[in-house]
């Protein structure tokens, strides 16, 4: 038996108390501030949180820039429309175009408590409209939340926190290697020129148009789709839908044509390519993968043409002239590189997949600790 089942046992063994957020709570709807005002807000040495902000940046303003906005205290915030922003605050703040929460009774509910009781159930707040999920405040002031002796809420509180603190350790973590796989990539697959003489870390290399290095850049011709197909269908994002049958099966550098102009990504077994995708197959000097994070870094899109459709064309991409170190060289920078991507972008390793262990090792507990009726 753990801690809180212990306390339970202890504290409340007849069943912990409940009551509705509107008798436990006061449920405030502050003015809403303009985009504008909201980015004259912002500063980069400021003390008060501006809430809600986006869900991977924090924004603060200052008291003076704050003015008869500034509110203090320890609340919890829901947006009027879109969940999964909800954010907890103890200190200064600005409450823009949400909700704030808090409670009556302080010594009977923490807030970082409701705070996770919230996120928990946090979907049954919202209805679905033609538009966005809208937050319904009758359903928000008559939900049910248990209320088990602060001990209790103390404890489930210590866990949590553990998670999530361990969470965003990683998620920093991750935010820093990406920082790092994109100075390496750079650095290596930037060339220096010496005395008229072209040279990637250390390797003479050779300018060469994409055209000559390559056997073919031309584009997909799938037009036959179905989504219970056996083979997936590439486009300029990835998989985009499948079909019946393959017209390729072998690894391949995809270079997106139209809409997402310049994205360059690997298409691998069996599986076809639409016609707003180039193809590109590189000859036996040019190493796909060292081409995939060469053309990567090279930031194709910058090459698109048009307004609300931005393209590249084959003959574009052909055209582009690239330094070309001898294949060991290229093999040598796809290994170490190889490794960077693995590290921060593959979910079945490295760091994505920790995060990903460990967020539902969080809500795993999340539900274990708060789901009261199943005890």
């Amino acid at each position: 038996m753990n801690r809180i089942e212990k306390l339970i046992a202890e504290l409340c063994p007849d069943g912990v108390e409940w009551k509705t957020l509107g008798e436990i709570t006061k449920i405030d709807s502050f003015k809403q501030i303009g985009a504008e005002e909201l980015k004259n807000l912002t500063t980069d040495n400021g003390n008060v949180k501006l809430l809600p902000s986006s869900k991977n940046h924090d924004w603060f303003t200052n008291e003076e820039l704050a003015g008869d906005y500034i509110c203090e205290g320890e609340v919890i915030t829901l947006g009027r429309a879109l969940y999964s922003n909800t954010k907890y605050w103890k200190g200064k703040f600005i409450s823009s175009n949400n909700h704030t929460i808090t409670t009556f009774d302080p010594q009977k509910l923490l807030t970082k408590y409701l705070y996770y009781v919230i996120i928990h159930n946090e979907k049954e707040f919202y209805v679905e409209t033609s538009t966005y999920p809208k937050l319904e405040l009758n359903i928000l002031k008559n939900f049910p939340i248990p209320l088990p002796p602060l001990p209790i809420q103390e404890e489930i509180v210590k866990i949590l926190d553990t998670f999530t603190a361990l969470e965003a350790e990683l998620e920093a973590e991750l935010e820093a290697r990406k920082k790092q796989y994109e100075y390496y990539r750079n650095t290596l697959l930037t060339p220096v020129e010496h005395a008229g003489r072209w040279y990637l870390n250390g390797k003479e290399v050779e300018w060469k148009k994409l055209g000559e290095v390559c056997e073919s850049i031309s584009s997909g011709k799938n037009k036959s789709r179905n989504p219970q197909g056996k083979y997936p269908v590439y486009g300029s994002t990835g998989i985009i839908n499948y079909c019946d049958n393959y017209a390729y099966d072998k690894e391949t550098l995809l270079i997106a044509r139209v809409g997402s102009a310049g994205f360059v990504h690997l298409a691998t077994g069996k599986y076809d390519v639409s016609d707003n995708t180039l193809i590109l197959i590189p000859k036996e000097n040019y190493n796909l993968h060292f081409a995939y994070y060469q053309l990567t870094n090279f930031n194709l899109n910058k090459l698109a043409k048009g307004g609300t459709q931005p393209i590249i064309t084959a003959s574009q991409i052909k055209q582009i002239r690239i330094p070309i170190p001898p294949l060991s060289e290229q093999e040598r920078i796809v290994a170490i590189l190889d490794k960077f991507d693995a590290l921060v972008n593959d979910i079945s390793q490295g760091l994505p997949a920790e995060i990903e262990a460990r967020r539902k090792q969080y809500e795993y507990y999340r539900n274990k600790l708060l789901n009261f009726s199943n005890r």
